[in-house]
């Protein structure tokens, strides 16, 4: 069903009360889905546009993805896998790309697409002349809100999605003698019925669709209740009528019949009758205050000042157009929250991971499928949750790295004969494994290597023993799969994945298959050490630990090219690279997000990594700049990740509602930014705490509170002049840790709910316990 054109603009600006450096305004309605306003609850999202006679409010269901079960493993890739690896060990890598292709990929060669529910439409006949516009989205409160003037009436539109009760939530109210007429209806691209089950309630009923030859398996049902006050509400066919009411409320509730990637028998109509009958009797009031709580017990975790200057006041639009001209460091600030509240918008325990777009999606085709790449991108969205205190966050990530260890072991065994699990360059919501795309960028089998890391640095931030024993089992899969199939290097005797590629990136010699790049080495390195750390902390497997300590000695080590630079591959091809500029830096892996190259402990790599991002030039995809913040800001440049950091904010890469632009919209800018800031000012490794690491000359001023280091330790920050003024260290659990500051290090124990006071004191640093 084709959706009604949108409202038109809404007259004069507003008069404006002096805005929250925690809020997202504008003078204007949206006229296009990237300046619309983003709620959600993990599961619920909805894009609001605040339109004026016509509202829209753009709709996601977490599970509301094309297809249905379904497993692409090629039966063909086994007997390829030999003549494969044969072929890229002779050099002759094309040919080694091109049997891959026709023998090794995915059936299908894609994968399934996370798709838009629908759109809520309320249309306000008759409304009248409107003046005194202004919409916005205050982060603290997770509330969307649009107010205009008609006449002497105020209107008030409030929309929320509560992570307690489960539903979306409307309210419209008008003071004064303005009185709600509004028409709600429910459009959908899939195959629905739309129909008014009872006065108040408005029902669609649909089912997903096939892609890429995989039938839809999928039943969905969305249901809008209407509870007005004063006034009529009549069902018309596949609208409601809303007549004279003082104002009304609307519950909205979406599920699909997904139970898991391999379990469709849920009952949509069931779920959502039960989110409405139980949300119904409870009054806005009450509906509001329990959505604030739940969510404000994660946002208020975290608060940050950078400092504001006088462009702090201008609409969010008007900020991100001029960022390349104007000082405005409270932006920076605003960017960071709105990350993290992205991410408990996208991310609850219970629900999916955040996927390509978070939740938010308008399409049944969107830009890769919105679905999950993990040779980068879900491994950005979870960055900032363990610095920035949202642990529970990764919980749906920790849950698909379950479920692709189920999926996984078939990918394993079919296409490897392999122990263990594995998986390639991307899953789904059916959480395929199978390499898909093509050679060049699927044929990667380091995916859940990496997914790993999350497992053990969500273990190493918060030290909870039954956590590690739970997860311990999925990180020794993934070992065990690289100990059945890495290959020698017969030059140097080198342990090698093979085949593999550098995401997603072709070297000089036609292909982008070859054997172990340096980001599979690294990654691996990571995998072994953290499996060898985990099982001597859980007094287990003594002999897998010596088989991971004894093949991580045989990886071959990082290499510095003729270049100065950290070598990309085995050879030293980067400098005849077809795309030297590439968005990817995955060989700059071991230096963010991992920390084995670091300025400190290994200053000559540091400075290949650092040759290496002079090379690959700061210009990518909004993305690929969230990275290289990260990557400056871990090498301790300040003023570079400052540069780095404005460019991520300019129009070009983040659109007017502050989503960042890949172009098209991808979430994990918006994570990277977040993390990147973040690791401005505080950095975590093993235990060491360096304080901030990368404070550049724009923020002289300003705080930080409630950010984590690795060991459980709370960390607040205070500066000046661009000095530390003092920092505040609190642990939950007993540690020793080395304080940071500069060239200035001291160790330190911290003890549980005994906070201890950081100054710099006649040169060196002080600490007094509190």
């Amino acid at each position: 069903m084709a959706a009604p054109a949108m409202a038109s603009g809404a007259g004069a600006a507003a008069t404006l009360d002096a805005p929250s450096p925690l809020t997202l305004w504008y003078r204007q309605p949206a006229t296009v889905w990237t300046e619309a306003l983003a709620v959600g609850n993990g599961r619920l999202g909805g894009m609001v546009f605040g339109g004026v006679a016509k509202e829209q409010v753009q709709l996601n269901e977490d599970t509301l993805w094309s297809g249905g079960p379904y497993s692409p493993i090629n039966p063909e890739a086994w007997d390829a896998l030999a003549e494969v690896r044969a072929l890229i060990a002779a050099g002759r890598y094309a040919e080694a790309e091109a049997m891959a292709n026709a023998r090794m990929m995915g059936k299908p060669v894609r994968q399934m697409s996370f798709q838009t529910l629908g759109d809520l439409w309320l249309e306000f006949p008759g409304l009248g002349a409107v003046h005194d516009y202004r919409r916005a989205l205050d982060l603290d409160s997770a509330v969307a809100t649009t107010r205009f003037q008609v006449g002497d009436s105020l209107h008030t539109r409030e929309i929320f999605v509560s992570p307690v009760d489960q539903v979306l939530v409307v309210r419209l109210s008008a003071t004064g003698t303005g009185r709600i007429d509004v028409d709600v209806g429910l459009t959908t691209p899939h195959a629905a019925e739309v129909r008014a089950d009872a006065a108040d309630l408005l029902a669609m009923r649909g089912s997903n669709g096939a892609e890429h030859g995989v039938d839809g398996a999928l039943r969905f049902t969305c249901l809008v209740r209407a509870l007005p006050t004063g006034g009529t509400v009549e069902g018309q066919g596949d609208r409601l009528k809303i007549r004279g009411a003082e104002s009304v409320l609307l519950l909205l509730a979406a599920a699909t019949s997904f139970r898991r990637y391999d379990d469709v028998s849920g009952d949509p109509d069931a779920i959502t009758a039960g989110h409405i009958l139980a949300a119904a009797p409870k009054p806005f009031g009450r509906l509001l205050d329990r959505h604030l709580a739940s969510h404000r017990a994660l946002f208020r975790r975290v608060t940050i000042d950078l400092g504001t200057s006088a462009t702090a006041s201008l609409p969010t639009d008007e900020r991100v157009r001029d960022s390349g001209a104007l000082n405005d460091p409270s932006l920076a600030a605003l960017y960071h929250q709105f990350g993290r509240y992205l991410l408990i918008c996208s991310s609850r325990p219970g629900t999916q991971p955040a996927n390509l777009q978070g939740i938010w999606n308008d399409s049944l085709k969107p830009g890769w499928g919105s679905k999950y790449t993990i040779n980068i991108n879900t491994e950005m969205n979870y960055w900032p949750a363990e610095p920035t205190a949202l642990p529970e966050l990764v919980d749906p990530l920790v849950a698909l790295i379950r479920d692709l260890s189920e999926t996984g072991a078939r990918a394993a065994r079919e296409m490897y004969r392999a122990r263990g699990w594995m998986a390639h360059h991307n899953t789904d919501l059916w959480r395929a494994t199978a390499p898909i795309d093509g050679a060049q960028y699927g044929l990667w089998p380091v995916g859940g290597a990496w997914l790993c890391l999350h497992l053990w640095d969500h273990y190493d931030y918060g030290r909870d023993i039954d956590f590690l024993a739970s997860v311990y089992p999925l990180m020794k899969g993934a070992a065990v799969f690289f100990l059945d199939t890495l290959v020698e290097d017969a030059k140097g005797g080198f342990l090698m994945t093979s085949p593999s590629l550098s995401p997603e990136n072709p070297h000089p010699h036609g292909a982008s298959l070859v054997a172990g790049p340096a980001m599979d080495q690294q990654i691996l390195r990571d995998l072994f050490d953290n499996c060898v750390k985990a099982a001597e902390i859980l007094g287990l497997d003594p002999e897998f630990r010596g088989q991971c300590t004894a093949t991580r000695a045989r990886l071959a080590p990082d290499r510095i090219g003729r270049q100065g630079q950290l070598q990309e591959w085995m050879e030293d091809w980067d400098m005849q690279a077809p795309e030297i500029h590439h968005r990817h830096v995955s060989h700059l892996y071991a230096v963010y997000p991992s920390g084995q190259i670091d300025v400190f402990d290994t200053p000559e790599l540091a400075a290949a990594a650092r040759r290496s991002l002079e090379i690959r030039g700061d210009e990518a995809t909004g993305w690929g700049i969230g990275w290289r913040l990260n990557l400056w800001a871990r090498l301790g440049d300040a003023e570079r990740a400052h540069h780095v950091l404005r460019m991520l904010l300019r129009p070009e890469r983040t659109y007017p509602n502050l989503f960042d632009s890949h172009p098209p919209f991808q979430i994990d800018g918006n994570f990277g930014g977040t993390s990147g800031i973040t690791e401005m000012l505080l950095r975590s490794r093993g235990n060491e705490i360096h304080l901030l690491p990368a404070l550049p000359a724009a923020w002289p001023k300003g705080s930080v509170t409630g950010l984590r280091s690795r060991g459980t330790v709370r960390v607040d920050l205070s500066w000046s002049a661009g000095r530390l003024d003092h920092a505040l260290l609190e642990a939950r659990v007993a540690g020793r840790h080395r304080i940071r500051l500069g060239q200035q290090v001291t160790e330190i124990d911290l003890k549980p709910r005994k906070p201890v006071r950081v100054t710099r004191s006649g040169g060196k640093l002080a600490v007094a316990a509190l």
